[in-house]
């Protein structure tokens, strides 16, 4: 069983993979019922989000049975996220998107360093 760092670090991680799913479907929707500049960048950016979506809800699952390669691939994407969060705050003046984020990648990242969850994954 997964020592409770774990655990909630396998939670933050579901609560950003739902989170980018809901934009995935959200950038869907925007792309039919909007004019897009370019059709093809718009469905690519699609795809990326909901890659991205995938790739971290399959990484919460891993890190909930405490698979060993789930922590790499959710540290990571959690970089990549912070990158986003970072220039959503300070670059482009999306503020309301850019600080949250930052913040559940800080918490994200926090979990998966404590002894607890770096010992649990040392013994698998």
């Amino acid at each position: 069983m997964a020592p409770p760092a774990v655990r909630r670090a396998a939670l933050v991680a579901g609560v950003e993979a739902a989170a980018l799913a809901a934009v995935a479907l959200w950038l869907l929707i925007l792309t039919f019922t909007s004019t897009a500049d370019s059709v093809g960048r718009a469905v690519a950016e699609v795809v990326y989000v909901g890659i991205f979506a995938v790739a971290l809800g399959a990484a919460t699952v891993g890190l909930w049975r405490v698979s060993p390669w789930s922590r790499g691939l959710v540290v990571f994407l959690q970089l990549l996220l912070g990158l986003f969060g970072w220039f959503s705050a300070f670059e482009w003046g999306g503020a309301w998107v850019g600080v949250p984020l930052l913040a559940l990648v800080a918490t994200e990242l926090y979990l998966l360093a404590t002894p607890e969850a770096r010992l649990a994954f040392e013994d698998r």
